[in-house]
């Protein structure tokens, strides 16, 4: 099985170059990313420190590590911090994280590229978040009896450990020191399968969230553009969902304002907004000034990082992806007391289910249900709080995950 799974991450690679080659992007990031991965790595580490390795596939799993990062450096800040993705989306845009002292592409996963890179590193434990699992790195992690830890982790019954041929794949669950996982049934899977070293902390999503509500930026222009106004933020969209958004704005019977952040922001994509939203009063955040402001039906927000400040300003929240392979990041906007809506690709979402079941968020098919929804919601403004509060309820009552994860690793 070691033979095809060798084969596999070949295959991967070689895919990955003829993309790159092909002229795909984010492929050609891969590559260059982690070319003379050794070299640099070997100028850029310092002899004679103790050091924490955290991997986060990409921009997501890094929000769930960050809260134990961040908390680790304060308690232990002897110990420094190497950070890796193995995505593009997230190295280039979190590469100079000031929370860790190194950050780098994590190379492909061969035998000597695992060998290696943990050579070089020499961490005291490591932290892998939520769902990347390894072979060759989790074995060499184990043969040098390195302690690992996967935090923010998450099983379903259809997950490939709990198969009847993924006995392979079982042996790499056997390298893990200790499971942080998010709910009790992944717990439950687990332990049917032999696992009894996990413990449900939660995740840490929910502390990386409420820290961002406290640290969150007053952002004059969208300030001006919201004031004595009911505000619909709508966060991480897509052309599916903004065609939604688009058509129950010219039906509600409520008068309210949009501030849409897309997922993407090329000049195309703006261009795309600007056509399904045709009719309206439309200004770019990058070309807005604050005389006049007031005066536009949407602002499109073209830069990157903004978010989970701007949904402060919302009455109302809708967030992205859910026409697609699934929805962002809920929690971002449902710490700010606002009910959340999102489309009906959300299975696979704990927190959405849950937002559901406790008021605080509502999935919507089509844009008939999203209009009808916004005017009851918005009609109302006892009824707009009370889902809200139940929202923030939610988040605030699920945080901690954090502070589980350092007391039982750094007893």
């Amino acid at each position: 099985m070691t033979f095809i799974y060798d084969l596999a991450i070949q295959l991967y690679v070689f895919a990955i170059r003829l993309s790159a080659i092909s002229g795909n992007q984010k492929a050609k990031l891969w590559i260059e990313g982690r070319k003379n991965w050794r070299k640099k790595m070997k100028e850029a580490l310092n002899k004679n420190e103790k050091r924490v390795w955290f991997h986060c596939s990409s921009l997501g799993e890094f929000e769930q590590g960050r809260p134990v990062m961040e908390k680790l450096r304060s308690r232990n800040p002897e110990l420094k911090i190497v950070l890796t993705f193995f995505s593009p989306s997230g190295y280039e845009i979190r590469k100079n994280y000031p929370g860790a002292d190194y950050v780098f592409y994590m190379p492909a996963d061969t035998r000597s590229n695992a060998k290696d890179f943990i050579s070089l590193i020499n961490p005291e434990k490591v932290f892998f978040t939520k769902y990347e699992y390894w072979f060759h790195y989790f074995n060499q992690l184990k043969k040098r009896m390195i302690p690992l830890y996967v935090i923010s982790a998450i099983f379903r019954p259809n997950d490939r450990f709990f198969k009847w041929y993924g006995g392979f794949f079982r042996s790499m669950l056997k390298c893990v020191t200790y499971f942080f996982v998010q709910d009790s049934r992944s717990a439950q899977l687990l332990k049917e399968t032999g696992f009894t070293n996990a413990a449900v902390a939660g995740d840490t999503r929910f502390d990386r969230v409420v820290e961002l509500a406290k640290e969150s930026k007053e952002i004059p222009l969208a300030r001006q553009f919201s004031e004595g106004q009911k505000v619909l933020v709508a966060g991480s969209t897509w052309s599916e969902d903004e065609k939604i958004l688009s058509d129950a704005l010219r039906s509600l019977k409520t008068k309210i304002k949009l501030i849409i952040a897309p997922h993407e922001i090329s000049d195309s994509r703006i261009t795309e907004i600007k056509n399904i939203f045709s009719g309206f009063r439309i200004q770019q955040f990058s070309m807005a000034e604050a005389s006049g402001l007031s005066s536009y039906d949407i602002l499109i927000i073209d830069n990157i990082g903004m978010l989970s400040s701007l949904y402060r300003y919302g009455s109302v929240a809708y967030v992205g992806g859910g026409f697609g392979k699934g929805i962002h990041n809920t929690l971002e906007a449902a710490v700010y007391s606002i009910p959340v809506f999102f489309g009906p690709n959300y299975s696979k979402f704990i927190e959405a289910k849950e937002l559901i079941k406790c008021g605080g968020a509502f999935s919507i098919a089509a844009s008939e249900e999203l209009s009808s929804q916004l005017d009851k919601v918005l009609q109302d403004s006892n009824e707009n709080r009370r889902l809200g509060k139940a929202a923030a309820d939610y988040v605030l009552s699920n945080s901690g995950a954090t502070n589980k994860i350092m007391e039982m690793v750094f007893q």
